[in-house]
């Protein structure tokens, strides 16, 4: 028999795992069960009646959260030289192309997006086996192949987060910091709530949103009432 811990014990006695909350008062049940010294993410697991098999059951977008992430997104921008100035004023950590090409086919992967333009994609192409297993290829439906560079750049920079729904059907992903507000949490997650939504597929049928889980690194979950993020089941 597993012994559980003193904290596992207190934290138990916080919430009861068997009931769904509305987000106000899952949040602060996050908040109150999470002990970390560090300032954790506070992350959303959304399960949806789809088949993600099926090409026309497939969920998958971009969100620009209200409040940003609280992350600092280190951006890579792969371009040719007349795109360099307006990456750099936009923000862009990293700039260039082949030297960069290069210094990923070496290993390098210090980097947490990578946007770059359609014309250089085939040369990009080639990094698809180191980039694609860490989620970094650049992607048209994410936004990061693209023209405007400034804005992509920008637009990260500023909260925007790409998702997909998993093989189980599950969206992961990260909303915000523990040492946010309850409110600015509250609003990340109803906005990336409300666009998967948005993003419901015609073939779908039944319960779409079929639970929310909320936790913070490293915390238990704490099961979210839908209709308390979004209107739509």
């Amino acid at each position: 028999m597993t012994k559980i811990t003193k904290k596992r014990k207190e934290v138990l006695g916080k919430f009861d795992k068997d009931i769904t909350y509305p987000i106000s008062e899952a949040v602060n049940i996050i908040k109150d069960i999470t002990y970390t010294k560090f300032d954790a993410s506070v992350d959303l697991d959304i399960r949806l009646g789809v088949d993600p098999r099926k090409a026309n059951q497939m969920v998958r977008g971009t969100v620009t959260l209200p409040h940003g992430t609280g992350k600092t997104v280190k951006v890579l921008v792969l371009c040719t030289p007349e795109k360099e100035d307006e990456a750099k004023t936009a923000g862009a950590d990293y700039v260039g192309l082949d030297e960069y090409i290069q210094k990923i086919k070496g290993g390098w992967t210090d980097i947490d997006v990578v946007i770059t333009m359609p014309s250089v994609m085939p040369k990009v192409g080639a990094l698809g086996r180191i980039l694609g297993p860490r989620g970094l290829m650049p992607n048209p439906k994410s936004g990061t192949v693209t023209m405007e560079i400034g804005k992509a750049v920008q637009d990260v920079k500023a909260g925007k987060i790409d998702f997909k729904v998993d093989k189980t059907g599950i969206i992961h992903a990260s909303v915000a910091k523990i040492s946010f507000d309850i409110e600015k949490i509250i609003d990340n997650a109803k906005e990336l709530v409300q666009t998967i939504v948005k993003l419901k597929p015609a073939a779908s049928k039944g319960t779409y949103i079929k639970s929310i889980y909320i936790s913070s690194t490293m915390s238990m979950g704490v099961q979210v009432e839908p209709k308390s993020v979004s209107l739509l089941q």
